[in-house]
């Protein structure tokens, strides 16, 4: 909102430029002028003391009044600004017809909302400028929509993170892994760093920058906050988001050497001893304007952000763009950026994307959209046909009459991280966590961690992920495990069954499969520790997704994505040869599961032929339930016994 108010402050001073003051004392001119020059230099403090001397000399002053207001909104003094306005005002109301809109905003500010309509009406009558960009039907809306907020709040009770997070400085955009584990946030630092007084420093490029700190949680407790050295600079680096595994990290950095813009998005892996050297992603994300707050989503495919390029709805708007591949080194390409459209994007500023874990709900910061302060949280959901819906206000306590930014949601989608310097009286920016009411929560997600081990020599593998949502075969996620530590991390929304891929190239490949369709399952997220066998003679390993109708050895369709993973590994080594293993439990006769189990061996043989596959490379056979891998007492044990095996017979 500030650009509004030095809009009018220029408007004014181009009076002072042309000589046309309010009043003729030349004392009190050359006071308000030695204001003007301290304003210019941010000595706040000095201007005012030069413009009660200015006001001395002359009480009706109007110009005199109007920048006093102007500071006194800079450094959030509100009351102290309507009392300024006012003195201008009472002087004469239409010297300067902006400030009857500064006096409306100045009536939100200070929560009397019922006067803002008044102020706005009166701005509106005698305003005669029709271009203006002032936007005082919002301001009412805004005001209304307060009015209504602070009489219906919304159940929170945001909780300061503590000492371990929080210090006396600036902390905001948090970034969170979706295990929960892992915390990066940004801190506003003193570029000099032997300052103790920190209170009468201003906050701006001179005196600070933006670093990265780290915290990880022990025990359920987070742990004291460390600088991310390998990634802090003398410059700024901030407005950072994890991928979902905490592995990959994109940020922004302003003034970059490699830069293409005033302000780039650039991308850092985790490594064994810290984060890579950071690349800039280049174009299409960045452009030689602003690119900013970057979020990626959990299934690896999307990244949102912030850009003040053209075509957008308004000044700051929030793009996305996807991943189309990668570079040598790893760092992804990206694809053509699209814009969120209207629904999402206002005339106004967008900042902090969030996209949940789900995919299908984006948190935001705006203020061109009715809220309770300059920037509010909104939320806005994914319907089916993939279209963001208009935003909703997260509402009141949440939103204050201040800046609230940063929110991020955990993955079960109950908890919530957000900056806010409204909540806690004296302090600056902190970081907050809340539960979040129900209304408000998105689809709730579940992940599955573990590594991936080599079968003979333990040794950890880097080794491509796949997750598809069965049973239609549609690619969910794809990630890839960290190279230094094998680990991997994907995540499962609620409501659906999901089949599992895990591709070494010279391995067997991994297969499984998980049912995520209720909430016991959401709270319980799954540890998988995977060891994939190098394609040897006699190696064979189950093909956990190939199913079958009940007593049939009709291929059921959701077999297809796990069968197209077999025709892969066949195209991928030509010279193996594979035995396609039927198996059953001992339910029925011999002859009837040994015809039963040969069947379905069979019918996984005929599928990949039809699909490409070479006959040399291909046999089957039916073994009944000759060869159970479980007891045939239960029926867990049943289930694992009815099943399909790729074996390796020959190398050539």
């Amino acid at each position: 909102m500030k650009y509004l108010l030095l809009l009018l402050v220029s408007l004014y001073c181009s009076q002072i430029d042309a000589q046309k003051y309010s009043v003729k004392s030349k004392k009190a001119i050359a006071s308000f002028e030695l204001a003007q020059r301290s304003y210019a230099g941010y000595r706040y403090d000095d201007a005012i003391n030069h413009l009660n001397a200015a006001i001395k000399k002359e009480n009706s002053f109007i110009e005199a009044y109007l920048l006093k207001a102007d500071i006194y909104f800079t450094q959030k003094n509100y009351l102290q600004e309507v009392a300024s306005l006012e003195k201008a005002l009472a002087i004469d109301s239409t010297y300067f017809v902006p400030a009857l809109f500064n006096m409306g905003v100045a009536m939100y500010n200070t929560k009397q909302y019922d006067e803002v309509a008044f102020w706005m009406t009166t701005f509106m009558q005698h305003n005669k400028n029709k271009r203006t960009k002032l936007n005082p039907e919002f301001w009412m809306e805004k005001a209304q929509f307060a009015m209504e907020a602070v009489v219906n709040p919304i159940f929170i009770e945001p909780v300061n993170m503590g000492d371990n997070i929080n210090s006396d400085l600036d902390e905001y955009w948090p970034s969170l892994s979706a295990d929960g584990e892992t915390m990066i946030f940004t801190v506003l630092v003193p570029k000099d760093p032997l300052a103790d007084d920190l209170s009468g420093m201003v906050k701006n490029a001179q005196n600070f920058r933006e670093d990265f700190y780290i915290s990880l949680k022990d025990n359920g407790q987070w742990k004291m906050r460390e600088s991310v050295v390998s990634l802090n600079t003398n410059g700024n680096e901030g407005a950072q988001a994890l991928s979902a595994d905490g592995n990959w990290m994109f940020f922004t950095a302003c003034g970059r050497k490699g830069g293409k813009g005033s302000c780039d998005i650039w991308f850092s892996k985790r490594i064994a001893n810290g984060w890579s050297q950071p690349t800039n992603l280049g174009a299409p994300v960045n452009t030689p304007f602003w690119e900013s707050q970057p979020s990626f989503s959990a299934d690896g495919k999307t990244l949102y952000f912030v850009s003040s390029r053209p075509s957008g709805e308004g000044k700051k708007d929030i793009w996305r763009a996807s991943i189309t591949g990668f570079k040598a080194d790893g760092t992804p390409f990206f694809g053509k950026a699209e814009n969120l459209g209207p629904n999402v994007n206002s005339f106004g500023d967008e900042n902090s994307p969030f996209i949940h874990h789900d995919n299908q709900t984006l948190y935001f910061s705006s203020d061109g959209w009715a809220g309770m302060g300059a920037m509010d949280l909104f939320y806005s959901q994914r319907n089916e046909q993939g279209q963001w819906q208009r935003p909703s206000n997260l509402g009141y306590p949440l939103n204050t009459e201040n800046d609230e930014i940063g929110l991020v949601i955990n993955a079960q989608g109950d908890l919530g991280y957000f900056s806010s310097d409204g909540l806690d009286e004296g302090k600056d920016k902190d970081l907050y966590q809340f539960t979040l009411p129900k209304s408000i929560r998105p689809k709730p997600v579940t992940y599955v961690k573990g590594r991936v081990f080599d079968k003979e020599t333990n040794d950890v593998l880097l080794a491509d992920i796949r997750i598809n949502k069965m049973p239609d075969g549609e690619l969910s996620a794809r990630v890839s495990t960290a190279p230094h530590s094998g680990e991997f991390l994907f995540c499962l929304p609620a409501g659906d069954a999901y089949a599992l891929n895990i591709q070494k190239e010279g391995y067997l490949f991994y297969s499984d499969n998980f049912d995520v369709a209720s909430n016991a399952s959401i709270n319980k997220p799954q540890q998988l520790n995977v060891y994939l066998r190098k394609i040897k003679e006699g190696e064979k390993f189950v093909l956990r997704n190939v199913f079958f109708e009940s007593d049939s050895y009709q291929l059921n369709s959701a077999s297809d994505t796990e069968l197209n993973y077999v025709l892969r590994l066949l195209r991928l080594n030509p010279n193996v040869k594979v035995e396609i293993g039927g198996h059953t439990d001992n339910t029925g006769s011999k002859s009837y599961n040994d015809a039963l189990s040969g069947n379905r061996a069979k019918a996984v043989y005929e599928f990949l032929l039809a699909n490409g596959a070479q006959a040399a490379q291909l046999s089957y056979k039916g073994y009944g339930f000759t060869q159970p891998i479980e007891s045939n007492n239960t029926e867990e044990g049943k289930s694992k016994n009815r099943r399909t095996e790729l074996k390796v017979v020959k190398i050539e």
